[in-house]
């Protein structure tokens, strides 16, 4: 396995432990604030010149694109390098002045936003993802980047090879890329102040530090840093520190979209000055087109996902015991269709056969539902659930553990497969040869059977739907996959 760039020094393995804690908590800071920046827009137009003036560019799409007032993907990647005008009086205020920093992108994520601005969806790729990277065959995610620039002997090389597993693995054309480091977190973290976060239940993690009761707290930025890093007592580990990640990028962006920040001069300035110190982009990138057409996003539309997974195995590399993140390569098409609006990657290629199919009536589709989750008992009650909607259903059972929903069909059945998912609100849909029927997996992200949404709204006396009301009409697709944090919302 590729690792980083090698320390100039030994560090213990405490000093290692703090020092990967900084890294980590410091990259998912700075990106909620450039998310911030790159989608909002009257404030980033007065000061453009004072934002641009200090932002690094890298050749990461070669030829660059012109995606202004078109759907955009931008990839925001964070890792540790060290700016080339850092000072020893800045990487001391970090603490990390003796280590040599790294260009292992633990952080991935591609920021999807539509034409019109009405929205914006954070797609994390986890950094363990076992991927096939050009050249190199199967890999973690996070070694593309080196692996590019050791072969083509710069960072634009170790870019350019990361968007192009990205893009191989999800099917999306990524438009623009922006890269942080972690030099500006203290600066960021004081001039944007404290941040109130939102528990469901008490959390005391001495791995991180943290010790918090359930509800609302204000954290400081020490307690910021061990917010966003725990993992120990968490039911998912590392994949629901991404959950805590996500939250944490919309309280921030919320933050920094407030009326204190935007209508504070002083802190504005200071806000945006600590984030072009630490940002690279590409040179196509025209963050005042960009905010322009974004200038009408609201915190409460961006929505957060993970690209579906199937599993955190452990596997044997080169006589190496290595976990990894098993991605699910086949409920990605129907995932990557759900954030970009329920179309097609490729619109060249047309509607497909699911996209043209009316829906069947329930009594017609015989559908069977498997446990993907760690949740007990939840295949027997979907199976209940889809039964008293009418539905023939097969035995409920166990099935691989997965963390996204997917409806999966066989070729054929696509009327069946879209009746079925009008229940499942933000499931994947997937056509198959794997099944003969139409089958549900329902994985760890709470999807449940539910009232259609054109039928829950139909009569607001009734909390349910009738198995007898209109079942040959049309089904609704899936709704996009992602969480909106609302103001005020609490996660575990």
């Amino acid at each position: 396995m590729t690792t980083a760039t090698s320390p100039r020094r030994i560090l213990t393995p405490d000093q290692r432990r703090r020092r990967r804690r900084r890294q980590v908590a410091t990259r998912w800071f700075v990106i909620a604030v450039v998310l911030a920046v790159v989608t909002t827009g009257g404030y980033v137009i007065y000061n453009y010149q004072r934002f641009v003036g200090g932002i690094n560019h890298i050749d990461a799409i070669p030829g660059g694109t012109n995606s202004s007032g078109k759907d955009q993907n931008i990839l925001l990647v964070g890792d540790d390098h060290r700016p080339d005008n850092a000072t020893p009086e800045q990487l001391a205020q970090l603490g990390t002045e003796d280590d040599g920093g790294g260009t292992s992108t633990d952080t991935m994520i591609v920021v999807h936003l539509p034409a019109d601005g009405s929205s914006a969806t954070m797609i994390s790729l986890p950094r363990d993802s076992w991927v096939d990277i050009p050249g190199y065959g199967k890999d973690k995610l996070n070694s593309a980047f080196i692996h590019g620039v050791e072969d083509g002997g710069s960072e634009s090389a170790g870019a350019q090879l990361l968007i192009t597993t990205i893009q191989n693995l999800t099917g999306m054309t990524i438009d623009h890329f922006v890269r942080v480091s972690l030099l500006g977190f203290y600066n960021v973290v004081d001039a944007l102040g404290p941040v109130q976060v939102c528990l469901n239940e008490a959390v005391d993690d001495p791995f991180s530090a943290i010790n918090l009761p359930a509800g609302v707290s204000t954290l400081d930025a020490s307690q910021a840093l061990s917010f966003v890093r725990q993992r120990h007592g968490l039911p998912n580990g590392d994949l629901d520190r991404q959950v805590r990640q996500q939250y944490f990028l919309s309280v921030e962006a919320r933050q920094i979209l407030s009326a204190g920040t935007l209508l504070n001069p002083g802190k504005l300035g200071s806000v945006l000055d600590a984030i072009s110190s630490s940002v690279e982009t590409d040179p196509g990138l025209n963050i005042i087109d960009l905010a322009t057409q974004m200038r009408g996003l609201s915190a409460d539309k961006i929505r957060s996902a993970t690209i579906p997974i199937t599993g955190t195995p452990t596997i044997e590399v080169d006589g190496s015991d290595v976990s990894i993140v098993e991605v699910d390569t086949a409920a990605m098409p129907g995932f990557i269709a759900g954030v970009l609006g329920n179309a097609a990657p490729d619109a060249a290629a047309g509607p497909s056969a699911y996209d043209t199919a009316t829906a069947s009536a329930p009594g017609d589709v015989t559908v069977t539902v498997l446990n993907g989750s760690d949740a007990d008992g939840v295949a027997t009650v979907a199976t209940e659930a889809l039964a008293g909607y009418g539905f023939s259903t097969g035995t409920p059972d166990s099935g691989d553990t997965r963390d996204t929903t997917v409806v999966q069909y066989p070729a054929g059945k696509e009327g069946d497969a879209k009746a079925v998912a009008a229940y499942l609100p933000g499931a994947a849909v997937e056509e198959t040869d794997s099944v003969s029927d139409v089958t549900v997996i329902l994985g760890s992200d709470g999807i449940a059977v539910t009232d259609p949404p054109a039928a829950a709204g139909a009569d607001s006396g009734s909390s349910s739907v009738s198995p007898s009301a209109d079942p040959a009409a049309p089904a609704p697709a899936p709704s996009a996959p992602g969480t909106s944090y609302a103001q005020g919302a609490c996660i575990n």
